[in-house]
């Protein structure tokens, strides 16, 4: 866990520094429910104080080196802890002066900025990864020698008092809209997904995945699918999640029969999945909001049937690896009683009310806070986890943990949004993206005249460059990134060429394939977090994730091409068609991946098998006709092979 996910590398503090640590964090959630509550500061104010608690915080539990002492804070540390509320600060306090000033910014202000620009990017390096601090820095360097730069990527440059004017003196940099959902919406979302862990109601995705799945063919295969897209829509990290529910999924596949590095791919691909799974797709629906300029809803409802696509190939093709290798499930004394976990049904209230919520077109914050307030209401009736009615001392103690959890989770968003937004504002004042956009389209348009095989060929440079960018970052800076530098991509498709692709077809397309990333070898984080669990290869474990995510490879493209599955200007017939004819093109593509439907097929069965299900996949009417006709044939030769197979070995019995 330590050597992937980095929250687990964080310090272990006890004593004063401990104290810190606990007050810091529950006054870090009590300053956001406040502004929550009742209204959010200006934006300059609500951003720096958000940011301040961050970085302070970040200094104070991430060390500068994962080897380091994690039971003391190296006295370096508590100078950049000063530093990060001095220059923070700086804001709230000198706000009046900062906003009526004319011209530049002085000498003492540049000082300031460049201060925060490198807290930012340190916080970062320790709190999220090194490859989102280096991306940043290169960005920084392309933006002060532009003018040195060749062909194309040349700019006029900006001067260094230029560059940390617009950083930190502005809305366009580090205090951009990234930082700005992390401190009002995302903040809110992550305590209530803490609260639902620490209430209990976060343990009953687990007992309802075993109750539901559990018997079935290849059980444990099932339970890490249904808990983990779960899990992971509200953790807002696919290594975390990994090694959260993999921890116990993970060794159940095993004992079951699931070789090392299919139990670990199975857990890293359902994992990943819950970053896209609606409602709160690992908070990137509210950065979406932002930067697609979408109602919350509209992008819920597009993510659906992609989310369910993307599910149901893992299910499917963990079934047919169970049947290929006659795999059953749990035995029943390893599963709770059904009845009694339905009986605990309303424990989904909290995820039902926020939909609801949101459906009636309650702010996000207030969503929010509701979302919080009702899963403790819910506690108090909750017999076997009461987190009230036992003593005062268990009760604060609860609280002030779910408080801490909810601070802790988002330290790392809020490093990753800050310097996520010094890549925007660079890309911004250069006009990069715009650039590389063109380019992208240009290198297409080389290759091929063709305008479908252009619009093919600009997606599939703008899914690489997306995987690419994706790489070791989180689920929210991840997002932000893919927008900012692959997208112009697709848009210019549009400017140039009339394509008409939606704009949130566009910003999916991207956000897919650098969440993918987390999966895709050779960098495939989840996937390698998951062999910590399970002892398998890294990279085999990575190629089975990817194998058992084929849908959310395929599917992106398919919902550019015809926005029926995103449910964009489509009617309800039209979405039913293309639900049914999709998932009956999963069943295909998941037995050709595997080898296995109802008996073992060869590989030319297989590669027909996969051929017809993305024929299915496309939500066009004649290759839907075609794909249903084969796919018809393709299971009556199935059925009547495997049953002459069955006549045959009992006639040999005999």
């Amino acid at each position: 866990m330590e050597k992937y996910d980095i929250e687990a590398s964080a310090r272990k503090l006890t004593g004063i520094a401990g104290w810190i640590v606990l007050l810091g964090l529950v006054a870090f959630s009590l300053f956001q429910l406040y502004t929550g509550a009742f209204g959010v500061y200006t934006a300059y104010i609500q951003r720096t104080v958000h940011l301040g608690f961050a970085l302070s915080l970040i200094f104070l539990l991430f060390p500068a080196r994962r080897k380091s002492n994690k039971h003391k804070v190296a006295w370096y540390d508590w100078i950049l802890i000063l530093l990060s509320i001095v220059v923070t600060g700086y804001w709230p306090v000198f706000y009046e002066t900062i906003v009526q000033q004319i011209g530049g910014i002085s000498q003492f202000q540049m000082v300031i900025g460049g201060l925060a620009i490198l807290l930012v990017l340190e916080g970062s390096r320790r709190a999220v990864g090194l490859p989102i601090a280096i991306i940043a820095v290169l960005f920084l360097v392309y933006a002060l020698f532009g003018r040195q730069m060749p062909g194309m990527l040349a700019h006029r440059g900006l001067s260094l008092e230029q560059l940390i004017d617009s950083m930190f003196f502005t809305t366009q940099g580090i205090l951009g809209t990234p930082l700005a959902v992390s401190s009002t919406y995302i903040f809110l979302f992550l305590l209530f997904g803490a609260f639902l862990i620490q209430t209990g109601i976060g343990t009953y995705f687990n007992d309802l995945a075993l109750a539901i799945a559990g018997r079935r063919v290849g059980g444990p295969a099932k339970v890490a699918i249904f808990s983990s897209a779960l899990n992971g829509t509200i953790s807002g990290s696919s290594v975390a999640n990994t090694v959260t529910t993999g921890s116990y999924t993970i060794p159940m596949m095993k004992r079951l029969g699931y070789s090392k590095n299919f139990a670990g791919g199975v857990e890293a691909a359902s994992s990943t999945g819950g970053q896209i799974m609606p409602p709160i797709m690992g908070a990137a629906a509210f950065l979406m909001i932002e930067f697609a300029g979408v109602g919350y809803w509209e992008i819920a409802k597009a993510a659906t049937i992609p989310a369910i696509l993307y599910f149901s190939g893992i299910w499917i093709m963990t079934h047919f690896e169970a049947k290929r290798l006659g795999l059953m499930g749990l035995p029943k004394d390893q599963i709770p009683s059904k009845k009694e976990t339905l009986k605990k049904i309303y424990l989904l209230l909290p995820i039902i009310a926020i939909v609801y919520l949101l459906f009636k077109g309650y702010s996000i914050e207030r969503t929010a806070m509701y979302g919080i307030l009702i899963t403790i209401v819910i506690s108090l009736f909750r017999k076997d986890t009461n987190m009230f009615l036992k003593d005062n001392k268990f009760t604060f103690s609860k609280l002030i943990d779910g408080l801490a959890t909810g601070a802790r989770t988002a330290l790392g968003v809020a490093a990753a949004t800050a310097c996520a937004g010094i890549i925007v504002g660079v890309v911004t004042k250069t006009g990069l993206g715009l650039k590389l956009g063109n380019s992208l389209v240009d290198i297409a348009g080389a290759i091929t005249s063709s305008p479908q095989a252009l619009l093919l060929l600009t997606l599939f440079f703008t899914m690489v460059t997306s995987i690419i960018i994706g790489m070791g970052s989180p689920t929210t800076a991840n997002y932000i990134i893919t927008s900012t530098i692959a997208l112009p991509a697709i848009i210019a498709l549009n400017d140039q060429y009339q394509f008409a692709i939606p704009v949130l077809a566009a910003h999916m397309f991207v956000f897919y394939f650098g969440i993918l990333a987390d999966i895709t070898p050779p960098v495939a984080l989840a996937a390698f977090a998951a062999t910590g669990i399970s002892g398998g290869e890294p990279i085999r474990t990575g190629f089975n994730a990817s194998k058992l995510a084929i849908a959310a490879y395929i599917i992106p493209y398919m919902f550019v091409l015809s926005p029926e599955l995103l449910m964009i200007n489509a009617t309800a017939g039209e979405v039913a068609i293309a639900l049914v004819t999709a998932f009956l093109g999963m069943i295909s593509i998941g037995a050709g991946m595997i080898g296995f439907w109802y008996r073992k097929i060869n590989w030319i069965e297989r590669i027909i098998t996969a051929l017809t299900g993305l024929m299915l996949v496309y939500p066009e009417g004649s290759t839907d006709i075609i794909g249903l006709g084969i796919f018809v044939v393709l299971v009556v030769i199935q059925y009547k092979t495997k049953e002459k197979k069955e006549t045959k070995q009992k006639e040999t019995l005999n």
